[in-house]
């Protein structure tokens, strides 16, 4: 896992040279891209460093260092703190509120420190919303997932949650990206907004960008996976005597990365 993180960092470093606009970041935690964090941090590359303070593997929003958590964030001195939360406004209320009462508390420390919010957001479907979008998830995602996403965001701002950057789920029409945008931006909060990949194939992803860079609120992305699973996937593969393999493997990262790069200005022009 250290070595892929460190591939896939590699990866981002070698498209650098060919961006000539904007500026490239990258979300690691600890645990396996400690790495990363030294090769990224304080100002070693022109990259923007995020991390994030959630533990992995759970429904509801946990912090991976419990009480702990701040001094980890204080230690790295990121760029932003990141959570990953999965909401609906249908999912059981007491929950939800001990869901937001965990956010507002990571609010309130990452504003001691000064560290900035990336909110990444996932409104997953109930059964009955899948229902009755028919059972067809492409259908929910067009017709009924905006609506939650605004709402969800709208009870985060009503407990004083207001990241610097929401990090939302690709939406399907440029109204619903505008509707979802004033939001996040309502009662003049200055917020941003990123598009999440969710690890989608690249069609979608292109389609997602294409809407989201006709909205002004929309800053740009966040892809992981879309670009470098399948390739470290083969470059774990590749025979351990094959001295190319981590090359093939890290141009082939900065290639899909600059892809996307260059599809976001086609779309932005």
């Amino acid at each position: 896992m250290r070595s892929a993180k460190r591939i896939i960092f590699e990866g981002l470093l070698a498209a650098l040279p060919m961006m000539t606009s904007g500026r490239a970041g990258v979300l690691v935690d600890e645990e396996y891209g400690q790495d990363v964090i030294d090769g990224a941090g304080h100002g070693a590359v022109p990259v923007v460093l995020a991390v994030p303070v959630e533990a992995s593997g759970h429904d509801w929003f946990t912090l991976e260092y419990g009480e702990q958590w701040l001094d980890h964030v204080e230690q790295v001195k990121p760029d932003y703190a990141k959570v990953l939360v999965r909401d609906n406004p249908e999912f059981p209320a007491l929950e939800r509120d001990q869901q937001l009462m965990s956010l507002v508390q990571v609010t309130i420390g990452l504003q001691q420190i000064g560290v900035p919010l990336i909110y990444e957001l996932l409104v997953p479907a109930t059964d009955q919303q899948l229902t009755a979008a028919g059972g067809d998830p492409g259908r929910y995602d067009r017709e009924i997932r905006p609506g939650l996403v605004a709402t969800v965001i709208a009870d985060n701002q009503a407990h004083g949650i207001n990241p610097a950057l929401w990090k939302v789920e690709g939406l399907e029409t440029v109204d619903a990206a505008r509707y979802v945008a004033r939001q996040v931006r309502a009662d003049g909060r200055r917020a941003d907004l990123l598009v999440l990949g969710r690890d989608a194939p690249v069609d979608r992803l292109n389609h997602w960008l294409e809407v989201a860079s006709q909205v002004p609120e929309f800053v740009g992305f966040a892809i992981g996976r879309s670009i470098w699973e399948d390739v470290i996937r083969q470059y774990e593969a590749a025979d351990m005597y094959d001295l190319t393999a981590p090359t093939v493997a890290r141009n082939e990262i900065a290639a899909r990365y600059l892809n996307f790069v260059a599809q976001w200005r086609l779309f932005s022009k």
